[in-house]
């Protein structure tokens, strides 16, 4: 519909994720090293984490286009992993291209294991993915554990990587998982754009899609500064807001997206909020790092933590002996 209006050949802030979109940063170039690196070396587990909308999935979608420029590397890539264990094993066992059907465990593991020592025995490497990790229970996560016990004497036979939000860290932090957390080879985190990393987003974003020079001058400075203001740098939420605009600017026949514009989307969005509720956390925060904490009652209680410690004040049981009252 604006293709047309800005002389643009695809639609450049597409939510589905296309690695031919890809935006290297620091950041997200080195947690896709860490993964390409720890896939090859045959290094076992691999864990990325990141907020919502930092680009984990897209950043798998660029790992596996690059596994499958290899022969020698299968993949089984697990999506939804609110799965039970039985079911677990079935899907991986199915998406390596064996039959899953009617078998028990014993016979779906004897299965993989042997796929598994074939492979490594022709120098091939096997690699499970998993996507959405943090949905996986204790139970599936030490499931997964377990497999990463089929290994010779020098090499691990199947290459794990986790992605996930920063849930998945927390559980792999748990006691209750520490045997698995030991395993872990590599582990990286994806963090927000900054400002600078976000307007290059923009503007190769908008170069893919053949905007040439008015990729630079499409949304200007002040409608930047509002998309970053309104984003908090997670390329998702820019994708949205910079989608809507084009389609808000075209409506009304503009060259160049205004400022009201990424105003009006925000709103529409409901965008809006984390930006007043960004400056609660602000202020509150400060107010208990100089020992007030009236501010915190301003907050939704499940925030109220958060500040405390990153005030670095004391929370839970002993928090509630110091602060009675909040």
């Amino acid at each position: 519909m604006y293709k047309t209006f800005y002389h643009l050949s695809r639609n450049p802030f597409d939510l589905t994720p296309d690695p031919t979109c890809f935006v290297p940063t620091v950041r997200h170039n080195e947690a896709l090293a860490a993964l390409y690196y720890g896939v090859r070396r045959h290094k076992g587990f691999v864990v990325v984490t990141g907020e919502v909308g930092t680009g984990k999935t897209l950043l798998l979608r660029c790992l596996l286009r690059l596994l499958e420029e290899s022969k020698d590397v299968s993949y089984a890539y697990l999506f939804n992993s609110k799965l039970a264990p039985m079911e677990f094993l079935q899907y991986i066992v199915s998406d390596f291209g064996m039959t899953s059907a009617g078998k028990s465990k014993g016979e779906l593991l004897f299965e993989l294991g042997q796929f598994l020592v074939d492979r490594n025995a022709r120098k091939m490497t096997t690699v499970l993915v998993v996507d959405e990790a943090h949905h996986l229970s204790e139970e599936l996560l030490e499931e997964i554990r377990l497999l990463s016990n089929l290994e010779t004497f020098d090499d691990k036979l199947l290459q794990i990587v986790l992605v996930g939000q920063p849930e998945l860290d927390e559980k792999l932090d748990s006691v209750a998982l520490r045997q698995l957390k030991q395993r872990i080879a590599l582990r990286t985190q994806l963090s927000p754009l900054t400002a600078e990393e976000a307007k290059r987003y923009i503007e190769q974003r908008l170069q893919t899609a053949g905007a040439g020079e008015a990729a630079v001058t499409l949304f200007p400075v002040q409608s930047f500064n509002r998309i970053y203001k309104y984003s908090r740098g997670f390329p998702r939420l820019i994708n949205a807001l910079c989608e809507n605009a084009l389609i808000a600017g075209y409506a009304k026949q503009l060259e160049v997206i205004s400022p009201e514009i990424i105003d009006e989307i925000a709103k529409e969005l409901r965008l809006d909020t984390y930006s007043a509720l960004d400056g609660r956390l602000a202020e509150a925060k400060a107010a208990v790092v100089h020992g007030g904490s009236g501010r915190l009652r301003d907050l939704p209680q499940s925030l109220r933590g958060t500040v405390k410690s990153e005030a670095g004040v004391p929370t839970g049981i002993e928090m509630r002996k110091h602060e009675p009252n909040i």
